[in-house]
């Protein structure tokens, strides 16, 4: 874990709430001048603390108006079928994000697709074909009732 003061948690935690902030607001915001606040945001970047900014963009706007979560069971748990699932999940653009599990569940995937024909469609001929997979079970996102990304800095 990253050795952080009380300013780089604020910087933090400013960043993760709205990442287009200018390097001269986010210095006012947690008490510095400019020059030293860029240097803590870098040094932040280059060990790794900060990973990347992007958009959050409006799935259903966008077309996806279905959420899926699907819970993957594999068919053997040695390490190089775990990566060639993996390295296979990171092919399929619906496909959101990875998670493995413990337990009788291997993994579970969040995937976004246009409606429910076009998962099905994906289910059938990318999702339960893929390497090493047992078995595949989903549920349709209903709503969504919290979406808080990052972690909690208070």
């Amino acid at each position: 874990m990253a050795n952080l003061d009380e300013i780089d948690r604020r910087l933090l935690a400013e960043l993760q709430n709205e990442g287009r902030v200018t390097n001269v607001e986010l210095a006012h915001r947690v008490g510095l001048t400019a020059p030293p606040c860029l240097r803590r945001v870098r040094s932040l970047e280059e060990d790794g603390v900060i990973r990347g900014y992007h958009a959050e963009l409006d799935a259903s706007k966008l077309g996806f108006a279905i959420t899926v979560f699907a819970m993957v069971s594999l068919k053997s748990q040695a390490e190089d079928a775990l990566r060639e699932f993996e390295t296979h999940m990171q092919e399929l653009a619906e496909v959101r994000e990875v998670h493995m599990l413990n337990g009788e569940i291997d993994f579970i995937l969040k995937i976004v697709s246009r409606d429910l024909q076009s998962f099905q469609e994906f289910l059938t001929s990318k999702l339960t074909p893929a390497p090493n997979v047992a078995s595949v079970k989903t549920s349709l996102t209903i709503r969504t009732s919290k979406h808080e990304p990052g972690v909690p800095l208070e």
